[in-house]
């Protein structure tokens, strides 16, 4: 059984929401951070950088965020997806946990920077359910965990952008995140 690496408030609950969106077995090792469970030699055997989240799969271990949901969405999406359509992914699942989140969550850059996101995120949900198009995918993992952290974390007046809070809360409506975010 696929097991997946977490501490208390990580983006290991970004992982997880994933898995149960897919509804993919797991087992869930959390590992306590005050107590640097994460710099332990054998989980440095897994991800050397001591980081979590992090994936053993049988015999494959992957550790990095956006790495394991692109790993996800190959092994256990519901369809093959062509170079376009990984690059597409790839593309939004990068942009959230770089972009995006180094934009919102990095207090120096979040005046200059959340504008110039969530401005088009807003276009973009105004034509469209979810960041593809009509369909909830990987995509919408990456970015959705992302604003979602907005009002948990930071509870910051996103209301010059409705449609990214409607995105927002129907994202954390699922019951996936609700089983992984929401109740964390």
């Amino acid at each position: 059984m696929l097991k997946l690496y977490g501490g208390a408030r990580s983006r290991a609950s970004i992982v997880q929401w994933y898995l149960e969106e897919l509804g993919v077995g797991y087992e869930f090792v959390m590992l306590d951070m005050q107590a640097g469970e994460h710099k332990q030699p054998e989980y440095l055997k897994i991800n050397p950088m001591a980081k979590v989240p992090a994936i053993v799969d049988g015999d494959f271990q992957l550790w990095e965020s956006g790495a394991i949901l692109l790993y996800l969405a190959d092994k256990y999406g519901k369809t093959a997806l062509s170079p376009e359509e990984r690059g597409i992914y790839s593309q939004w699942v990068l942009f959230g946990n770089a972009t995006l989140a180094t934009g919102v969550f990095v207090e120096a850059n979040r005046e200059r920077e959340m504008p110039r996101l969530l401005t088009p995120l807003n276009e973009i949900f105004e034509r469209q359910s979810f960041l593809l198009g009509d369909e909830f995918t990987v995509a919408d993992i990456a970015v959705g965990s992302i604003l979602a952290y907005i009002p948990i974390m930071l509870k910051l007046d996103l209301s010059a952008y409705p449609a990214v809070l409607n995105y927002i809360k129907r994202m954390s409506e699922r019951p996936a995140f609700q089983k992984s975010i929401g109740g964390s």
